[in-house]
């Protein structure tokens, strides 16, 4: 298969976007990233080549019916120039949620959208805004395949232990279960382990994926045995607006007490909470850690704790601890979460290397510390573009030349 690939991310108000060249036999080529912002408002596209240059900009006004088909119908007539000439090939899409229906990567069909659409409630922040764009292209390149890359599927070969709630077995019979997310940047990292540290690659090791979005998985072998998001990406730790693991019997003072309406729990736990409600101030830890204001102290507090004790419950699952991985936005560049989950976590026999924390290497482990401490940058995209590869190379789902 040879031509261009296109990976596309879209969320509520934003899609994301890659172009990568992809040759028979090779690992593709990023040709260029951008993202189209304000869906919906004032949008504003903006691209940059793979060395970084920018190649487009620009913005529509804040009149007119701005949607995910109408801007990816600009995107697609943008492509047309931007490819060197070569021949569009199909689209790959980050979906969040898979449910129990998809265990890797699958070609998007009737059937497929129909399923997703049922996934809808699991993954209210992101499923609708994936099938948005689903849609969209299937409008304005319909004679393009297109596959669906899950965050759920690294997931699924975990124990039963570890996907089990203790509820009536006929409500986990009917789906309710720990899915985990994420899976498409822990995939990615499994791979850059092979690559950077094969020894650790085929150990135990706890991924740290902090960003907006946060959660952490334990693997052995590459292969996730156990995670900490679980029936939805609000489980597990807090994030920038999200609660994280929380008493159930919370829910039930809010509905029962407070009688919240089932809309204003989701305002709350998905949009209200996280390092937004703790610090009453922001979601962004860059600003969080710049504040003098207690509050926002105790919210940095807050994060490492629970990233802290999480790490000790993943260790547990693994029967014991060979690596550390940070990554996402903070966990790639704040320093300072870094080095306080490892002086947390000494008792697992961590050392970390201040100074190669400090200035941003990869390895930041001391010479000395029994687990080997790395941050290393994730690649969703380009996990999504392999594995889109992968499904449309197989014998009959090859795209039209």
């Amino acid at each position: 298969m040879n031509g261009a690939l296109l990976v596309i991310n879209a969320g509520s108000s934003s899609i994301k976007f890659c172009g990568y060249e992809v040759t028979a036999g090779a690992e593709p080529t990023l040709l260029f990233k951008g993202q189209i912002e304000g869906i919906g408002r004032a949008p504003h596209m903006s691209a940059r080549n793979a060395a970084g240059e920018s190649i487009a900009e620009k913005r529509w006004p804040a009149e007119g019916k701005w949607t995910h088909e109408t801007l990816l119908g600009f995107l697609f007539d943008w492509l047309a120039a931007h490819l060197g000439g070569r021949e569009p090939v199909g689209v790959g899409h980050r979906v969040v949620h898979g449910g129990s229906a998809f265990a890797a990567a699958t070609r998007i069909d009737a059937g497929v959208i129909a399923t997703l659409e049922s996934l809808c409630p699991l993954a209210p922040l992101h499923e609708p805004h994936h099938l948005a764009a689903i849609r969209a292209v299937a409008v304005v390149a319909p004679h393009l395949p297109q596959v669906a890359c899950f965050d759920t599927a690294f997931h699924h070969g975990r124990p039963w232990v570890a996907k089990s709630f203790a509820l009536p077995r006929e409500l986990a019979e009917g789906g309710v279960i720990r899915y985990g997310f994420h899976g498409l940047s822990y995939e990615y990292i499994a791979s850059a382990l092979r690559q950077r540290a094969p020894e650790l690659a085929t150990g135990r090791v706890v991924v740290a994926h902090l960003g907006a979005g946060a959660s952490m998985c334990a693997m052995l072998e590459g292969k996730s045995v156990d995670t900490t998001m679980g029936f939805t990406a609000l489980d597990g730790l807090p994030m920038a607006t999200r609660c994280g693991a929380l008493d159930p019997g919370v829910m039930l003072y809010l509905l029962q007490e407070r009688r919240m309406t089932a809309d204003q729990l989701v305002q709350l736990l998905y949009y209200q909470s996280g390092l937004l409600g703790v610090s009453g101030l922001s979601s962004d830890m860059r600003e969080l850690q710049n504040s003098s204001d207690p509050r926002a102290r105790q919210a940095v507090d807050l994060f490492v704790f629970r990233i802290a004790r999480e790490l000790g419950a993943l260790t547990a699952s693994l029967g014991g601890l060979d690596g550390l991985v940070f990554t996402a936005g903070i966990g790639e560049h704040s320093a300072e979460v870094r080095r306080r989950v490892c002086e947390a976590s000494r008792w697992l026999g961590i050392a970390l290397d201040r100074d190669a924390n400090e200035r941003g290497a990869e390895r930041i482990s001391a010479a000395d510390s029994r687990v080997a401490v790395w941050a290393i940058p994730t690649d969703e995209e380009r996990m999504i573009a392999r594995q889109t590869i992968e499904v449309l190379g197989k014998p009959g789902e090859m795209p039209p030349a």
